[in-house]
């Protein structure tokens, strides 16, 4: 008959078998409630964290979009701030290069002056005199030299001030071009979203880099640029009103001195035709005293040829009367007048050579005058042909260069302008 073989394995009892299905129920409720608590836990946190991310993120957006408006608003005020310094810069360059301009007109001044100096230097013998014209002059002359000093010292300091104005510009430049760097990146940081594609996770990305300055100190930088190029534009603003007050006044000093000098001029040419027609007036009386001294001489010469034909003849009546024969020869009234008519006659001839000898030296010393006067006159008139040049040179103070028809020829001497007839006179003796 056959038999059961039971396979040799640990046999657990029945209340063991109950505890344990008893133990797995338990244990998975408390699995399920420990489950669900995690759950709703994570569920909690899941909602904390996604909504701290969501308002972390909007406030710091928020705080980007702040930084994007407050860096703006800077670089707005720097744009104004440079545009308003190109602006001084290129004001200041102009009033410079009207100084420059003024400065190189001094010196066709100052080359008028000097060539009216020296054409007054051909002045000859007594004409060469320091009068009221020469003075006013060199007073010019130191005029013009203190007006380009004055000018000189202008340019220098619009020179300066534009460098620092510059210097300013660039400062202000880097400034500006490091916000709209920033702006950039802001406004980069701004676009981007968690679909954008060029998201990652970087290396310490909470670091601290080095050179990194606080709100206050970047605050403080921009505003010190900003300052700084205020006060820079507003002394340079100064400077210009000064450099066109001194311009200003430099030509007004210029003027004044100019008319001062061109009045002595003319006082000088109508003192000069006034000596001038004088001199004319005496040379003209000398002349016709002269041909009335020489008409007396000829006359005084006529007369004692006639005295000396009656004094011949005196002497040969009385000569001819020694050869009376014997008594004849008396002393009769006859010899008497004939010897007093001798005595009368030697006595006119020697009085009237005498007469005819003063003549004579008052017509040499009529003729030495009147080549003394004849030579002042030639002095006079050289002058005044030296004066009128001068006034002619000092036209190209007024008439432009390109415009400038000199009127007296440099080379003869003489004036193409219509000649008065006293100057007209003036010139026949040049």
């Amino acid at each position: 008959m056959a038999t059961l073989s039971v396979k040799p394995s640990q046999r657990f009892r029945l209340p063991d078998w109950h505890t344990n299905s008893h133990l797995l129920s338990t244990n998975a409720e408390r699995q399920r409630d420990a489950s669900h608590q995690i759950r709703q836990e994570a569920r909690v946190l899941r909602n904390e964290t996604s909504n701290q991310t969501i308002w972390d993120e909007h406030d710091n957006r928020t705080r980007l979009t702040e930084r994007v408006a407050t860096v703006n608003r800077w670089k707005e005020m720097l744009d104004k701030c440079l545009t308003d310094l190109d602006a001084e810069i290129d004001a200041l360059t102009q009033m410079k290069e009207s100084a420059e301009q003024n400065l190189q007109a001094k010196n066709l001044a100052l080359d008028v002056a000097i060539e009216c100096l020296t054409l007054r230097d051909s002045r000859r013998d007594i004409d060469v005199v320091k009068d009221a014209a020469e003075k006013e002059l060199h007073k010019e002359v130191e005029v013009i030299e203190a007006t380009k000093k004055a000018l000189q010292q202008k340019i220098s300091q619009a020179f300066e001030k534009l460098c620092l104005l510059q210097e300013v510009r660039q400062q202000l430049h880097a400034d500006h071009r490091d916000k709209m760097e920033t702006l950039d990146i802001d406004r980069g940081c701004l676009s981007l979203n968690l679909k954008s594609p060029n998201i990652s996770l970087k290396v310490n990305p909470t670091r601290v880099p080095s050179g990194s300055s606080t709100l206050q100190q970047w605050d403080d930088f921009s505003q010190l640029n900003k300052n700084r190029a205020d006060a820079e534009m507003r002394a340079a603003a100064e400077l210009r009103e000064a450099v066109a007050l001194t311009i200003a006044q430099t030509n007004n000093e210029l003027e004044a001195q100019r008319v001062a000098t061109e009045f002595a001029f003319r006082k000088r040419l109508r003192e000069m035709e006034k000596v001038y027609s004088e001199l004319r007036w005496q040379e003209k009386n000398t002349l016709e005293e002269i041909a009335e001294l020489q008409e007396d001489i000829r006359h005084l010469e006529e007369d004692l040829r006639r005295k000396l034909q009656n004094l011949k003849l005196c002497h040969t009546r009385l000569e001819s009367r020694t050869y009376r024969p014997n008594v004849e020869l008396c002393r009769d009234q006859a010899q008497y007048g004939l010897t007093d008519e001798v005595h009368q006659l030697e006595a006119t001839i020697t009085t009237l050579k005498q007469k005819l000898a003063q003549a004579q030296d008052a017509l040499d010393a009529l003729y030495k005058h009147l080549a003394r006067l004849q030579a002042d006159l030639d002095c006079k008139a050289n002058s005044m042909l030296l004066d009128t040049k001068c006034m002619d040179t000092r036209r190209k103070l007024l008439v432009p260069a390109e415009k400038f028809v000199p009127e007296v020829d440099t080379f003869t001497r003489t004036t193409n302008r219509t000649l008065s007839p006293l100057k007209s006179c003036q010139l026949e003796l040049v």
